[in-house]
């Protein structure tokens, strides 16, 4: 029902504000050309009372980082009663603790790379495990505050423990996984391709890599053997079905195939409110699989729901 009236949800206060009011504006100008009533929200520490006024039929949720994906904004919309977009509140807050969003896909049987989790202050005198190691933090997205740490660096990143730092007191510490970079979407019950990221310029991919046009080239789909293609699908969704996800959702892995064409795949988390942005993902994999821009964000528009 295309008469639908949509809020489009976006911008927010977290260090992901222009992400999500690029994705915001991507979304909100598509829903408007396929026929849906659309308003945006800037989302603000009043936003219930805005939406509460408002009244939307559905809630388009393009938040990014904490408050918008980390079950916050979603309690708030299952308070109100609006049927929302993407993942509910427990599956939100799950995915976003990427040290207990690997404990889920552990329990699932689905690879992860060994990790610990650390007091940021721990790790600024010697390192915490031998290099090459990632350090990142414990409750982030877009790669903000992801630091590498490579095989002949005598001493831990100080970055980590210096005034410097806004990205929580909690760190995770994990093993560095060489290779190839890898995602897959799932929309609804559905594993969507395998894209290939690589970034051009950038040593992984980093925020402008995500986000700077021509920061990184995709490779859709990507040109791995069938069986590694395969396998990364059925990852992606048994993590999706695991975490309790709905709606879209999008996988990365590391794939290192140095020594045989079957490698090593490693999950490294799942992202419950993927970008929307003209450089973003999932728009692209969808349109890979046959689905328009406007087709998927129509399809998440008549999926929303209450106690997802």
């Amino acid at each position: 029902m295309k008469s639908k009236h949509v809020a489009v949800l976006m911008g927010g206060f977290s260090s992901e504000r222009p992400v999500s009011l690029s994705s915001g504006n991507a979304c909100a100008n598509e829903l408007e050309s396929v026929g849906y009533k659309v308003t945006r929200v800037d989302v603000g520490r009043d936003v219930g009372e805005v939406l509460a006024a408002l009244k939307p039929d559905v809630a388009f949720n393009a938040l990014h980082g904490p408050f918008g994906e980390d079950g916050t904004i979603q309690g708030v919309l299952e308070f109100l009663a609006i049927p929302y977009t993407h993942s509910g509140v427990l599956a939100s807050a799950l995915a976003m603790h990427k040290d207990q969003a690997k404990k889920v896909a552990r329990a699932a049987g689905i690879p992860v790379a060994e990790s610990r989790i650390l007091d940021r202050f721990t790790i600024c005198n010697e390192h915490p495990m031998k290099p090459p190691y990632v350090v990142k933090p414990v409750a982030e997205g877009s790669s903000f505050g992801v630091v590498i740490v490579k095989e002949d660096q005598s001493h831990p990143p100080q970055i980590i423990s210096s005034p410097e730092w806004r990205y929580g007191e909690t760190v995770m510490v994990e093993r560095y996984i060489h290779g190839r970079e890898l995602t897959c979407a799932v929309m609804g019950d559905v594993a969507l391709g395998v894209c290939e990221i690589v970034p051009t310029g950038h040593s992984f991919y980093d925020y402008d890599s995500k986000y700077v046009p021509g920061g990184s080239k995709h490779e859709c789909p990507a040109k791995v053997s069938p069986n590694i293609y395969q396998k990364i699908q059925t990852l992606a969704l048994k993590a999706h079905q695991a975490i309790g996800c709905r709606g879209v959702s999008r996988s990365d892995f590391r794939y290192d195939d140095r020594h045989s064409e079957n490698g090593e795949v490693v999950w490294l988390e799942i992202n419950t409110q993927p970008g929307m942005t003209p450089t973003s993902l999932v728009p692209e994999i969808a349109a890979q699989a046959g689905h328009s821009f406007g087709d998927l964000l129509s399809w998440m528009v008549e999926d929303a729901s209450c106690l997802r």
